[in-house]
């Protein structure tokens, strides 16, 4: 795990607004939402929007990516929390006031393993990356609207204050896969974010990479 994920600084104390965002889309016209860290301060509007929606994917509270070991007692919300707590949890929440509307997954890959086609990407992998982009997701009756590129792009911020380096994300055509099963993220919005692809890893999904460059 790279070394400054040691010394990062709490990502509560910032919030950054999606219009100064340097990886926003600077010729769109997209909503002004607010994007903050997964952290205990958030996680109560984070475990709301995952209770509207049923649990996410029957259940799932975003921990697919992480290692999950196989019988474990706890609920699955219980060891989300326990991540969060330990700051092992990262994710961008994106928020219409006090509401949170989706959000963007990252973390190195000891933090998040878990990807699909992990068996091609693995068979065509030469350097492992700093970072993955793991899961975009967006609430019922707010798809559509910026809220996905809102949380990218407060990531890859989140990511700059983390110390920065090679972001990886694994995203499909947007046409290729129903709206409410993007957990990737649509391959055009990685692109319009600076993503380059460098791999097809399944039918429909690719490898695409980024280097983010630290804050200052």
């Amino acid at each position: 795990m790279p070394d400054y994920l040691q010394t990062r600084r709490r990502s509560s104390e910032r919030e950054s607004r999606v219009r100064t965002s340097p990886h926003r889309l600077r010729s769109a016209v997209v909503p002004e939402y607010t994007v903050r860290a997964l952290d205990e301060s958030t996680w109560p509007a984070f475990a709301a929007l995952v209770e509207r929606n049923n649990g996410i994917f029957g259940g799932c509270w975003c921990m697919g990516f992480h290692e999950d070991h196989v019988g474990r007692v706890p609920p699955k919300r219980d060891r989300k929390l326990a991540r969060v707590r330990a700051d092992t949890a990262h994710a961008a929440l994106v928020f219409d006031g006090d509401d949170c509307l989706g959000w963007c997954q990252f973390g190195s890959p000891d933090e998040v393993p878990r990807i699909k086609n992990r068996a091609a990407y693995e068979k065509t992998l030469t350097a492992l990356p700093d970072w993955r982009i793991t899961c975009n997701f967006v609430g019922k009756g707010h798809r559509r609207q910026g809220v996905a590129t809102a949380a990218l792009a407060g990531a890859l911020d989140l990511i700059a204050d983390l110390g920065g380096g090679t972001v990886e994300g694994y995203p499909e055509p947007a046409d290729a896969v129903p709206a409410g099963f993007l957990f990737h993220g649509a391959l055009s919005t990685f692109e319009r974010l600076g993503f380059v692809r460098d791999r097809k890893i399944g039918k429909h999904r690719w490898v695409v990479a980024k280097v983010v460059e630290p804050n200052s």
